[in-house]
């Protein structure tokens, strides 16, 4: 299976709130558990994105705001993720549910992967499913770390 971005994707149903479950993280986001996204469609080229998080250990919540951008010409799930002006990072969707109710953001070069569901849970045979998948496509998937959602 090819690492590749979707071809189509309703930007207007993929907004709202998102739960990272598992991830093969960055640098940013190493020390991070229970971490939620929401996305808010803004202009015609770009989410504003408002994550919460809590750091390993900590109760405390804290939260980061950052932007992810598109092309409205493609209508794909090709992206581009800032976090600190003007640095970019490639944010591709390569699998998405048909009733966006799971997301799989990957990275072209395989490095990060996040898999991402509307509950703070998943139906274990569906986690299996794409997680082989996404071995299939090149990722490391022992390097998988759950989130930790309860």
């Amino acid at each position: 299976m090819e690492n590749k971005p979707i071809s189509n994707i309703d930007y207007k149903a993929f907004e709202g709130k998102w739960y990272s479950l598992y991830s093969i993280p960055t640098l940013l986001d190493k020390h991070w558990k229970q971490t939620t996204e929401t996305y808010t469609l803004a202009d015609n080229d770009h989410f504003d994105v408002y994550t919460t998080y809590h750091k390993e250990g900590k109760p405390e919540e804290k939260s980061i705001t950052s932007k992810l951008f598109f092309d409205e010409e493609k209508h794909a799930g090709e992206m581009k993720a800032q976090f600190l002006w003007p640095f970019k990072i490639g944010y591709w969707i390569i699998e998405l549910a048909d009733d966006y109710s799971y997301v799989v953001v990957g990275h072209p070069d395989e490095k990060y992967l996040f898999i991402m569901a509307r509950e703070p849970k998943m139906e274990a045979d569906l986690l299996v499913h794409i997680i082989e998948r996404c071995r299939q496509k090149g990722y490391n998937v022992t390097e998988l770390v759950s989130q930790e959602h309860f």
